[in-house]
């Protein structure tokens, strides 16, 4: 097993339940990959199916477990079905810790069998890493609180746009439930009231119904631009920094990327008022969050946008407790720590089979 450079303490070999980066790749798992390798006690070790099933690590780190099955054909979800219940028996039987990043709070969705196999490896799960303090703990499972770390650094140099007066922008991938149509609803009948509003939004739509309306709404509406495809960064840069606010209309909102994306670009929020983002405006400071209760409405952009005008933030969010170094080190503490509570609960185990085996 790998040691510390210079010292005889032993790395932890971790595996992430992601690969290499590519260009598509979530920037929080960039940034997260790139602390890690920073981290004198951690050896990170990107997934592949075989090396999860055949390799040797420590520690198999969890994010967003429904995409160990995405697959478009049947038969590689067929084989990716077995291949994670073969996981599951394996992480028991070598007792390879297990930690989960608490990225939302849902149940998982889908078909019964895959669903059935989430819980099953969550069943495995020794530490949750919560990203929010606002996420609830689990009885019986550890947690250790690793704040979303913040996107100034990977932003750093992408040419950043002037705010355009009045825009309001949506960047993001575009799913039901962020609310993207009721967001263009509300829109409308602001820019009734107020011409000068505009509205930009940006982003790959994840069902075509949704795709086919935001088109129409298009042709329609004055002041609505589109961009109903994947975005690059300086896209995805160039459309929040033009924006004089970003709206993230969302029915449900735990942790977002985007919001905290936004705020890294200096640019403030329209976000649900709720126990989580109450917290953020509380930490970044004065005029960055806005929040809006129920159903976003035209009354709530038109707040929002003339309290922005009106009351104008300090010169930078906050955002200094969510730096990637500390992000690091807090994994590692989780990592060792689940390494721990694993030792215990299979310590556990092997004593009390001689005495169930004597009892049989």
């Amino acid at each position: 097993m790998p040691r510390q450079r210079g010292q005889g303490v032993r790395r932890m070999r971790v595996m992430q339940t992601f690969g290499e980066p590519r260009a598509t790749t979530n920037p929080y798992i960039v940034m997260l990959r790139a602390a890690l390798l920073e981290e004198p006690t951690v050896e990170h070790m990107p997934f592949s199916w075989r090396a999860a099933l055949t390799g040797r690590y420590d520690v198999l780190h969890v994010h967003w477990p429904d995409t160990l099955l995405a697959a478009r054909h049947w038969w590689t979800k067929a084989g990716k079905r077995a291949a994670l219940a073969c996981l599951v028996a394996r992480v028991n039987l070598r007792r390879i810790a297990v930690v989960r990043t608490v990225h939302n709070v849902t149940p998982p969705s889908g078909p019964r069998l895959d669903r059935a196999l989430i819980r099953a490896l969550e069943r495995c799960t020794d530490v949750r890493i919560r990203i929010a303090a606002v996420t609830p703990e689990m009885e019986g499972v550890p947690s250790v609180l690793v704040p979303h770390g913040h996107y100034r650094t990977w932003f750093d140099g992408m040419p950043r746009a002037a705010p355009v007066p009045g825009r309001l922008g949506y960047v993001g991938l575009i799913k039901p439930y962020k609310g993207v149509e009721r967001l263009v609803d509300a829109y409308a009948e602001a820019s009734a009231i107020d011409p000068t509003l505009s509205l930009r939004v940006a982003g790959k739509p994840t069902e075509q119904g949704v795709e086919r309306r935001l088109r129409a709404a298009t042709e329609r509406l004055r002041g609505l631009d589109t961009t109903l495809q994947y975005v690059d960064e300086q896209e995805f840069v160039d459309a929040v920094t033009s924006s004089e606010l970003v709206v993230l209309p969302y029915r449900f909102m735990h942790n977002s990327g985007t919001a905290l994306a936004a705020l890294s670009l200096d640019r403030p929020i329209l976000v649900p008022d709720n126990e989580l983002n109450q917290a953020l405006s509380s930490e970044v400071g004065r005029g960055w969050v806005h929040l809006f209760g129920g159903e976003l409405t035209a009354g709530a952009l038109l707040g929002a946008m003339q309290a922005v005008r009106t009351e104008p933030p300090g010169a930078v969010p906050d955002l200094s407790a969510r730096g990637w170094h500390d992000a690091g080190a807090g994994h590692a503490r989780a990592y060792r720590l689940a390494m721990d509570h694993r030792s215990r609960r299979s310590a556990a185990a092997s004593a009390t089979t001689p005495e169930e085996g004597s009892r049989a």
